[in-house]
């Protein structure tokens, strides 16, 4: 397979969705798909009519129909022009998820794999957190039914994944270790995923094509300890830096005398590229790898090519809810965006970049008017109760019932609900009985700024092809009909 020099970040919920990745692999390079809270992404589309179709036809080729009916019957609702209202939510996820939820996660994820690959031969991957690790399995197997040709996983270190990968691709039944708070070592909680248990004709299935597994690391320490340790093959990595948006790697060593929401990175965290071009397999850079001078540094670095997000987050074809999208490009152009690293907006505990704008999530006035809630469960961390069993719990869910589950109230301090907040974004906010709407959160890397490459106060949109195009030398200048030449 011929590596890609580009690949496209996998932002948030959506905001990397099939039509930005389909946009991108279009040029030959790698489109990437988000499958975080894809499930809830595409019962929200189900619920707003599906809009020219795609969604259901997509579905039509799913191998197991009996599951698409039963989803459809369920989430479709045809459009009827009336109001939005509250979005069905389905169960949470434990270590025995009920069928219906595994069969949505299997299908929303081969749904979103399927339409990218659509109306081209080129490679699509699909971008998932290792934090998020329940829906992990059904969204592997979902990916790997529809032809992903590149897995990526972040925000964790996911050694186990490989060996997943082998045995999803052989329609074999897998199982997924769970990090539980307060578990002793001996002790294994895992969440088991058989195909042909949720799938019986799933058995007539000839071998599937295994995915390429990168990892996206931050040090070389990792990524020898992933070669060494990993129940599989990896096949390059992609080398983050932490200006990059969304989840960062924590630093290594905490500053003294700095405030708990700042983040300060120093030598410790610095990545030894000498010592990555030692352990022989392709990588990518990304983090401020979103020029072509800094494709041109990186491929002298002995890099494959770069990864890049934050440009394509604005672009036309993003998943990005289109009224916010318009208001970042318009305070781009008349100020410079601001992006801070919050140590404790996100549940997962990792650092978090958000893009400091009035009326949503980053603004604290507007995080104090939100009523707490918990209705997705994406973030919930699972520990063990004294009883030996397992419990689920958030700090962004409400104090009290975070604290009756042992947690302490001072880890909930300034914690935002990313999954209701994500999902905002992506133009999916959730309608509460008393009417109000969630509002939502942008995160995005430190080169967001680079966006007025492309916009002008006469022409405030752009491609995922104009990105590619930039990033790989071609300049940009408008014609008389205000067009990118």
């Amino acid at each position: 397979m011929r590596l890609p020099k580009i690949i496209q970040g996998g932002m948030g919920v959506a905001i990397s969705d099939w039509k930005l990745a389909k946009a991108v692999s279009k040029t030959g390079e790698l489109g990437v798909v988000s499958g975080t809270g894809i499930a809830h992404v595409m019962i929200s589309r189900l619920a707003e009519g599906d809009e020219g179709g795609y969604i259901r036809k997509a579905m039509s080729l799913f191998p197991f129909q009996d599951s698409v009916k039963r989803i459809l019957d369920k989430y479709f609702v045809p459009a009827s022009g009336k109001n939005k209202t509250a979005y069905k939510r389905p169960p949470f996820w434990t270590l025995t998820p009920p069928k219906e939820l595994t069969e949505l996660t299997v299908v929303s994820n081969f749904v979103e794999v399927s339409l990218a690959k659509e109306g081209h031969n080129n490679e699509v991957g699909i971008n998932l957190l290792e934090k998020i690790q329940l829906p992990t399995l059904a969204s592997l197997y979902g990916a790997i039914l529809a032809g992903v040709a590149y897995v990526i996983i972040g925000a964790g270190i996911p050694r186990q994944v490989p060996g997943i990968l082998d045995k999803l691709a052989r329609n074999e039944k897998a199982c997924y270790k769970i990090e539980v708070y307060n578990a002793l070592s001996t002790e294994n909680y895992r969440i088991r995923f058989d195909p042909k248990e949720i799938f019986p004709e799933a058995k007539k299935l000839n071998e599937l094509k295994r995915p390429y597994f990168l990892p996206i690391i931050s040090s070389n320490i990792l990524a020898k300890a992933l070669l060494r340790n990993a129940t599989g093959s990896i096949d390059g990595f992609v080398i983050e830096y932490p200006v990059a948006g969304g989840h960062n790697a924590p630093p290594r060593r905490t500053a003294k005398g700095v405030k708990n929401t700042e983040i300060i990175y120093g030598e410790k965290d610095k990545i030894d590229l000498n010592k990555i071009k030692e352990l022989g397999k392709p990588f990518w850079l990304a983090g401020g790898y979103d020029s072509p001078e800094k494709l041109n540094r990186a491929l002298e670095l002995g890099a494959v090519g770069i990864q890049v997000g934050s440009l394509f987050a604005l672009s036309k074809e993003s998943g990005m809810e289109k009224t916010l999208k318009q208001k970042i490009i318009d305070e781009s152009l008349t100020h410079k965006l601001e992006v801070k690293t919050d140590n404790v907006a996100s549940p997962t505990g990792y650092p978090f970049k958000v893009l400091q704008l009035k009326e949503t999530m980053s603004n604290p006035r507007v995080y104090a008017e939100r009523e707490r809630i918990c209705d997705m469960g994406y973030l919930r961390q699972a520990f063990k109760k004294e009883d030996g069993t397992l419990g689920f719990r958030c700090p962004a869910e409400p104090i009290a019932q975070y604290v009756v589950k042992g947690g302490r109230p001072e880890e909930t301090k300034d914690r935002r609900c990313l999954c209701n907040n994500l999902m905002a974004t992506a133009g999916f906010p959730q309608i509460r009985s008393n009417g109000n709407i969630e509002k939502p959160i942008v995160t995005t890397g430190d080169g967001i700024n680079n966006i007025v490459k492309f916009v002008t106060p006469e022409k405030k949109s752009y491609s995922a092809k104009d990105v590619i195009e930039y990033l790989k030398g071609k300049k940009f200048k408008l014609n008389d009909l205000g067009e990118f030449t």
